[in-house]
């Protein structure tokens, strides 16, 4: 569930940090979804109690830091079998929660200002990081249609996302996503070594000691 006590929030990220160089291809919407908390927080509160929240296992055995779920016609999950999308949420053997119009619209029309018109999503993961959880560098390569962008949306805590190249190896930039922003990455960027550094403590003023990532695809359009 969310929390929606109010706190202050320590965490601001100032003007000078906000100037990373994105990869071609990328775009950072910086505080795009400020305007919609309530509506948000709402949509996804009801969906967190139809599909609670939960730790994957790698393909390795590992606990994910991260605490994930899903909505729309298809769902990322990781367990012993692998990476992949699924119907169905392996927990309770259901359809996973149809994806709220509110969040479909919203990553369309991000898309659309980042130079996407065409996207459409079909699955949105929904991530939680409380301090200290990460997600290391990986490609997101389990969708079908590379030409469709990815699109995320950063609520709560400030993170530090990092972009790489399109080797492991590459040089990696850091980039803070603050609460509201939406950051595009499609086209050249499509697939590019990405994370996100262990989170910082702190207390945000809606989502207390926690940031909330939601992260749209077009997983299984044909090529």
């Amino acid at each position: 569930m969310l929390n929606g006590e109010l706190f202050a929030d320590d965490q601001t990220v100032g003007v000078a940090t906000r100037t990373l160089a994105l990869p071609a291809g990328a775009a950072l919407l910086a505080g795009y979804a400020r305007e919609t908390d309530a509506e948000l927080f709402a949509a996804l509160s009801a969906i967190l109690q139809e599909a609670p929240l939960r730790h994957m296992i790698t393909p390795g055995g590992h606990r994910m830091s991260v605490a994930m779920s899903n909505c729309g016609a298809y769902g990322w999950v990781s367990d012993a079998r692998g990476y992949r999308y699924d119907t169905c949420d392996p927990v309770s053997g259901a359809p996973w929660p149809a994806m709220p119009e509110l969040l479909r619209t919203l990553s369309m029309q991000a898309a659309q200002s980042a130079g996407y018109p065409a996207f459409t999503p079909d699955a949105c993961l929904i991530n939680r990081y409380e301090p200290g959880a990460r997600m290391s560098l990986h490609q997101d390569k389990n969708e079908r249609d590379f030409s469709a962008p990815i699109v995320s949306l950063s609520l709560g805590l400030t993170a530090t996302f990092q972009f790489g190249g399109l080797q492991r190896t590459d040089p990696v930039k850091r980039l803070p996503l603050v609460h509201g922003d939406v950051l595009v990455w499609g086209g050249a960027a499509r697939l590019v070594f990405h994370g996100v550094l262990p989170l910082k403590d702190g207390v945000h003023g809606i989502l207390g000691r926690q940031r909330i990532n939601l992260t749209f695809r077009s997983a299984m359009a044909g090529r």
